[in-house]
């Protein structure tokens, strides 16, 4: 067989491993890239080239710079603002804030990132205002995808056609280039919905919905006892306490209304790791206000007493610290352990605040953990990320989790929004290439501690990287054996002739309903190189082209498994198979329409 015949079958055959769905698509990309080697169509360099293309590093960026603005607060405070000003009364209102802000994120952080930090706030915001989930979740959605447009950052696939640009010797389209297609695709995107969206789309609530974790310290402080009665004591010079050993300093045996919570570093916030209390450290106790009143004037302790259970949850729960909820499960060999409320934990990073047993409160004495038992402990957010990993506790609630819904704008959320906005200028005025930007702003994010390592390489998704990565030596087989050339000249003698506007529409076909059935980033990968040779027959301008296959793989509308954000709101919204294109086909059509007339007109053939 020759390579173009090759080439032709090897596409084939990811076409239908993709749809047929049951390999992971990395194993499929990765077949690809190998197959393409050991067929004799690629030399071994040019099938594994992709690994080191700037545009896969690039993308790979992207997911470090979204996860920081994530993890930080960025977008639980995003989300805040919108419940705050959509109101109960207008649905109009609540759609317009809601795919506004959806589709600006997105443009920031991609579709993924800023429907996975949106979900859940729209999910809480459809129970607070009585409204079925599913006419706010599908519009979410869409919404993203058509604000994909907006910027270079809002999709892989934004990138690849800006590079195939680049490779076709034209200048590539800029930062906020796209915002021209994609500002005409949101709003036409919103008024359909706004129009159409209530008849079209089902009143329906998901079987299972994502907690709201907005008030998960006031929830925890209340139901172990802390709501009340808390006073967080500072240390003063003048203290007998100053110097005076920790384990042995707060002697509360002539104040048995007082139960000692806690002792915190006064510079930190965090346990006291030191052997001796030291002026400014604090003191945390719960009891009898009198007690409280009698010990502090004796102990020349400054006294501060948090009743409100909204202040005792700012007293344990807040930008530096933070409470998480364990049980011992079976097994474990913390069980038969002693503990008691003010214990530090073997780390000194972690301090006990109370322990539960079938709903009970235990203590303030030494308790014998058994099996079910539960623990609230109190620490640094860091220590809480690193120490709860113990195979020997079950974490009720990810303390990552539950700082990104409940401290919206945490620690190093201004940090994050600043190397978002260096990267956005870096980006837009071409200063540097894209990947060089990227690059600075993930490097930035680990060396101001807004996230280590560790935590970068878990914020990229592999999947799409890997896939992005093995799937375009196959544009470069495409070129090199004259495979994608023959397509092209196939579909230009289809369109025969009916001239460039029936070839963008062809093109868009072509890219949709490929779209709708594996991934539109391997979509892209196998239409761009067609469309490419495409234009360059026709002897019109690749531009017009490369943006209108973007527009058609942003147009993942009709199926939920089309992109995985689809998916991702199929549970919560209780959609089944068909809600998708009773909403999607009229969004396509408006898609097909800028795609194939509007284009043109701003990118000249």
């Amino acid at each position: 067989m020759t390579d173009i015949t090759l080439t032709a079958v090897i596409i084939a055959a990811a076409v239908v491993l993709f749809v047929w769905n049951r390999l992971p698509v990395i194993v499929v990309a990765m077949a690809v890239a190998l197959a393409l080697f050991a067929t004799g169509v690629l030399s071994l360099h040019d099938a594994l080239a992709g690994f080191g293309d700037p545009a896969v590093i690039f993308i790979a960026t992207l997911f470090i710079v979204s996860t920081a603005l994530e993890s930080t607060g960025v977008t639980a405070w995003a989300g805040q603002l919108l419940i705050a000003k959509a109101g109960e009364e207008s649905r109009t209102r609540l759609l317009v804030l809601t795919m506004i802000l959806v589709s600006l994120l997105t443009a920031l952080i991609s579709v993924n990132g800023a429907v996975a930090a949106l979900l859940p706030v729209v999910v809480v915001m459809a129970v607070r205002l009585k409204r079925f989930a599913s006419q706010l979740l599908m519009p979410l959605v869409f919404a993203a995808h058509a604000g994909s447009l907006l910027a270079l950052t809002g999709t892989p696939v934004n990138v690849l056609v800006s590079e195939a640009a680049s490779d076709a010797g034209i200048r590539p389209f800029g930062f906020f280039e796209f915002a021209l297609a994609g500002i005409p695709l949101l709003a036409g995107t919103m008024v359909i919905i706004i129009v159409f969206g209530q008849r079209l789309l089902p009143n329906r609530n998901g079987a299972t919905m994502p907690a709201d974790l907005s008030k998960h310290a006031q929830a925890l402080v209340e139901q172990y006892g802390l709501a009340g009665g808390l006073y967080r004591v500072r240390v003063k010079a003048t203290s007998p306490l100053v110097g005076s050993a920790r384990a042995s300093a707060v002697d509360l045996g002539a104040h048995p209304g007082l139960q000692l919570v806690a002792i915190q570093d006064g510079a930190t916030g965090s346990p006291l790791r030191r052997d001796t209390i030291k002026d400014g450290d604090y003191i945390i106790l719960k009891g009898d206000p009198e007690d409280a009143a009698r010990y502090t004037l004796a102990m020349h302790l400054a006294f501060r007493e948090t009743t409100e259970p909204a202040e005792g949850q700012d007293t344990l729960f807040n930008k530096n610290s933070g409470l998480a909820e364990v049980v011992i499960p079976p097994r474990s060999a913390m069980v038969g352990q002693k503990a008691f409320p003010g214990m530090v934990t073997e780390s000194g990073d972690l301090v006990v605040l109370a322990l539960q047993r079938a709903g009970n409160t235990l203590g303030p004495g030494e308790t014998t953990l058994e099996v079910g038992d539960s623990m609230l402990l109190q620490g640094t957010w860091k220590a809480l990320d690193i120490h709860l990993n113990d195979p020997n506790v079950l974490v009720v609630n990810s303390p990552e989790l539950v700082r990104r819904q409940a401290l919206p704008m945490g620690p190093g959320a201004k940090q994050a929004v600043a190397v978002l906005l260096v990267m956005v200028v870096l980006l837009a005025t071409g200063i540097v290439p894209p990947a060089v930007a990227g690059l600075l702003a993930a490097g930035a994010i680990i060396l101001m501690g807004i996230m280590n390592v560790e935590q970068s390489y878990r914020a990229i998704n592999w999947t799409t990287v890997i896939m992005v990565a093995a799937m375009m030596p196959l544009s470069t087989a495409m070129q090199q054996t004259g495979a994608a050339k023959l397509m092209a000249e196939a579909l230009v003698s289809a369109v025969g002739d009916l001239g460039p506007y029936a070839l963008l529409a062809g093109l868009f076909m072509l890219t949709a309903i490929l779209g709708q059935l594996i991934s539109n980033t391997a979509t892209a990968l196998i239409v761009i190189p067609i469309g490419v040779a495409a234009a360059t027959t026709l002897g019109i301008s690749p531009r017009p082209v490369l943006m209108s296959t973007a527009i058609a793989a942003a147009g993942a509308f009709l199926t939920p498994i089309a992109t995985p954000t689809n998916l991702m709101v199929m549970g919560p919204g209780g959609y089944v198979f068909s809600d998708y294109w009773k909403l999607g086909l009229p969004l396509l059509i408006w898609f097909f329409v800028i795609a194939t007339f509007y284009v043109p007109l701003i990118w000249h053939f």
